[in-house]
């Protein structure tokens, strides 16, 4: 399959762009994987930190979700969906994923992604941005190649499931359920709102940026204190980057955290999923059912 002619449509309703020419280099380089790209006309507006005031990036959601792009990928996150949860027509973005277009993010997405399966049990995507993915400089090493493909794959309906390397003792497991999470910080901050998916049964996976352990270890036993990490199959935990150790810490770490986190909640915890704030990463159907697979130390997520 391919997905030569796609409509792919840039969009900004988060934070700013920081540089208009990684948008340029996202847009040549989709381009020259076979979308037919477009850039909304707001894509580069800024007030503040933020990709134009409130009004204006629901406005923007709103264009993009009537134009019905077969993609809408996301400019970047940052921060600005939260302010506007309760204003979105959920409806709208419904009726667009309804007609074949899919929503592409993360980060700051999480919260337009878990208010839509909160709200219409929409499937979007959890994948890369365009700038902080197709958009990298030479210098940074330009777009991953595994991202890439995986997102073509993906968009193109080729791509049934992902694979990782992960820790031993989860061996023989195989469980099935609905693929929710993202952003650890984002996600939680939904949890008590309306816009709060009530999943069970499902196969949680997060990352994180910029967060200490710590904050990791608060957010996840603030979910199991909640109980929703109980009421789960499967926990897989990806990225975590961008955090400075502290020399209060003495041996604390990511490790101490994955292992506090198991020894109080009886949902298997896997580690090494290739998604975050980081290069390589998969592209993966949030709200779907899909089954998670472990065989030895190779785990598996796959769906129809």
């Amino acid at each position: 399959m391919s997905v030569a002619g796609q409509r792919l449509l840039l969009f900004s309703a988060a934070g700013a762009v920081r540089s208009a020419d990684s948008l340029r280099r996202a847009a040549v380089r989709l381009g020259r994987l076979g979308f037919a790209v477009g850039i909304d006309e707001a894509a580069t507006a800024r007030l503040q930190r933020f990709a134009g005031d409130d009004d204006a990036r629901l406005a923007t959601l709103e264009r993009v979700a009537a134009a019905r792009p077969s993609v809408a990928l996301a400019t970047r996150g940052g921060y600005g969906m939260t302010r506007l949860l309760d204003r979105i027509d959920w409806k709208r973005i419904a009726k667009s994923v309804a007609a074949g277009t899919r929503w592409v993010g993360m980060s700051d997405m999480t919260s337009l992604q878990m208010g839509l399966l909160a709200h219409a049990d929409g499937i979007t995507w959890a994948g890369p941005l365009a700038c902080d993915d197709f958009g990298r400089s030479a210098a940074d090493g330009g777009v991953d190649e595994v991202t890439a493909s995986c997102f073509v794959e993906a968009m193109s309906g080729a791509l049934e499931a992902v694979g990782f390397r992960t820790e031993s003792g989860f061996d023989g497991l195989e469980v099935r359920g609905t693929l929710w999470g993202g952003n650890l910080t984002v996600f939680n901050s939904l949890l008590a709102t309306p816009h709060w998916p009530h999943v069970k049964g499902g196969i949680l996976f997060f990352e994180d940026v910029n967060e200490h352990p710590y904050r990791v270890e608060r957010n996840l036993l603030q979910l199991h204190q909640a109980g929703v990490l109980d009421a789960q199959k499967a926990i897989v935990l990806g990225a975590v980057s961008g955090y400075r150790k502290s020399p209060l810490d003495r041996g604390y770490s990511l490790a101490s955290v994955v292992a506090r986190v198991r020894a109080v909640t009886r949902t298997p915890l896997l580690t090494g999923l290739p998604f975050g704030h980081i290069a390589t990463k998969v592209t993966l159907p949030v709200g779907a059912r899909v089954r998670l697979l472990v065989d030895r130390r190779q785990a598996y997520i796959g769906w129809a």
